[in-house]
């Protein structure tokens, strides 16, 4: 574990969304953008896919979070801080790879958004056919 001055730096990335986490040992204020993470993310749903990953480590209430996400929406902003949470542990305590790696929050998500094609309105979807 890390001392009560040291500070680890982590990104995490999901779509477009950028995260850039700072973690220090502490109560467990987690601040988004200089926001509260649930004045921020207003969906309980994604405030605890973000808690989650604290969940699982048993760290919750004991470290502050102090994020910057940048690009995406909401959920890709979630996704990218839960991975860049996820970094940051283990960079603080390297035994709780695997209890994360188990639960599937050490992989990058890496689906991103498919180009438009041209000639069609979409990425896969074309114009309706007209045999008239």
């Amino acid at each position: 574990m890390v001392k009560k001055s040291d500070e680890v730096l982590a990104t995490g990335r999901r779509k477009c969304a950028v995260a850039r986490v700072r973690m220090t040992l502490g109560t467990g204020k987690i601040v988004v953008n200089g926001k509260e993470m649930a004045e921020y993310f207003p969906s309980e749903s994604l405030c605890g896919y973000v808690m989650q990953v604290l969940k699982v480590s048993e760290t919750e209430g004991k470290l502050d979070i102090a994020a910057n996400i940048d690009g995406g929406g909401v959920a890709g902003q979630a996704g990218a801080l839960r991975y860049g949470v996820a970094r940051a542990l283990v960079k603080m305590d390297e035994n709780l790879r695997a209890v994360l790696k188990a639960n599937g929050m050490m992989t990058r998500d890496a689906r991103v958004k498919e180009r438009k094609k041209p000639g069609q309105p979409g990425a896969r979807r074309r114009f309706q056919f007209s045999k008239r």
